[in-house]
This record gives C-alpha cells, sequence and structure tokens, in this order.
C-alpha cells in the first residue's frame, strides 16, 4: 500500500507540474503551491480509495468521485487564497486533476 501511494503521488505530482507548465503558467511559488497541496490531497484521496476497494464491496467510482470533489475544491481553495497566476482556481484544479487522473489511467494501461 505504501508503495502505490508514493508512485502515486510522484506520479500526480510530475503530471500535474507538467500540466501547470502545460498552461502557460510560470510562477515558482505558485508552482511550489501546487506541489504542496497535491503533499496534503493525493495520499488522503489514494489512502481512502485503496482502503475502499479492499475493505469494502462499495461502488469504487461511487468512492472516487466525491473523492476528487474534495480534491478539486480543496486544491481551488489553496490556489485562490495563496495563489497569484491562478485566474480561475477550480477551473484549474478541476482541469489538472482530470488530466492527471486520465494519464494515470493511460499509464496503468500501458504499464
Amino acid at each position: 500500500m505504501i508503495r502505490s501511494l508514493v508512485i502515486s503521488l510522484i506520479l500526480t505530482v510530475a503530471l500535474e507540474s507538467g500540466f501547470f507548465l502545460l498552461t502557460g503558467k510560470r510562477d515558482k511559488k505558485d508552482l511550489l503551491l501546487l506541489v504542496l497541496v497535491n503533499v496534503v490531497t493525493n495520499p488522503v484521496v489514494v489512502l481512502l480509495y485503496l482502503l475502499a476497494s479492499f475493505y469494502t464491496d462499495w461502488n469504487l467510482i461511487l468512492v472516487l468521485i466525491p473523492l476528487e470533489i474534495f480534491a478539486i475544491l480543496f486544491e481551488g481553495y489553496c490556489y485562490n487564497k495563496y495563489g497569484r497566476e491562478f485566474k480561475r482556481p477550480y477551473v484549474f484544479s478541476a482541469a489538472a486533476n482530470i488530466f492527471s487522473y486520465w494519464m494515470g489511467v493511460l499509464i496503468q494501461f500501458l504499464v
């Protein structure tokens, strides 16, 4: 489980940092903020998802959706409050999370 948490965090930070750069953002403090908020949200989301998948028979899509919404809202709040270049912080947060999620799905499929 620790391995999954570490791999997920590394991939998420790398993918969302790449997304940050692809959207034309360059502020180093905003990039650090992105990394920090993902260090907070990613392990929580992944851990709760893994625990639900191991110990319940719940529909995992119904587990994933509220967890991702939590991450988007928390990250968007942080970008709004502390960010410099985030004109639409909640849209950025949603787009970055969608991008990293689907890229992660693609990477899992390819590996």
